[in-house]
């Protein structure tokens, strides 16, 4: 059964509150963050001080994933602000090792996440020292982009190196997920699932929440 990781990026930000306590009365596992800083990624989305906010009323975990420029110098404050989980993309980290180890310290799980266009080979090195793959499906950000299919062969691969070296490390996909193609994703190999705009703007979040919890 797969974790199911609401991105609150589609969410209604003029009623947060209840957004979140829509998602702490669903069967979501995690509750998926999305930070953009307008460099790494060609949007801007929030920061802090909505973490901040958030994480002291969901009841899920906060799965933050940092889609920005020298992470390093914001973790141990994302961390204070309610980070279960922090990510940080391969595509900007110069020294990688120490970024995971960071966030490690800081006591949260560390991800790291890679673009469409960066290989899964790329990860060898890295793989065993991380607790969570972030496979980004689509460019990263903006929500309600099409799920690139390319992607299913990757999240086969990486599986594959998961399995043949005995790692614990969850794959989790990001990007254009639906109920129509998220038993695929799961099948090829990924673990956690983010929805955005397939849970929060459907006529019923909670019931499709439900759904994707039993593909």
């Amino acid at each position: 059964m797969a974790i199911v990781a609401p991105s609150l990026l589609a969410a209604d930000f003029l009623h947060l509150s209840n957004e979140c306590t829509l998602v702490n009365n669903s069967q979501a596992d995690w509750l998926h963050l999305d930070v953009m800083d307008g460099r790494f990624v060609p949007n801007i989305s929030f920061g802090l001080p909505v973490i901040e906010q958030v994480s002291a009323i969901v009841t899920k975990v906060c799965d933050v994933h940092l889609m920005i420029e020298e992470p390093e110098k914001y973790a141990e404050a994302f961390k204070k602000a309610g980070a279960d989980h922090l990510t940080v993309h391969f595509e900007v980290c110069r020294n990688l090792h120490r970024n995971i180890q960071q966030i490690k310290e800081l006591g949260m799980k560390a991800g790291v996440a890679i673009n469409p266009h960066t290989p899964v080979a790329a990860l060898q090195d890295i793989l065993h020292e991380v607790d969570i793959v972030l496979v980004m499906s689509v460019n990263p950000g903006f929500g309600g982009q099409k799920f690139i299919p390319h992607t299913l062969v990757k999240i086969q691969e990486l599986r594959k190196m998961i399995n043949e070296r005995n790692l614990q490390v969850y794959i989790e996909v990001d990007g254009g997920v639906t109920l129509a193609n998220a038993k695929q994703i799961t099948d090829a190999g990924a673990d956690v699932l983010v929805a955005g705009n397939t849970v929060f703007k459907s006529a019923d979040p909670v019931a499709t929440i439900a759904a994707l919890k039993s593909l």
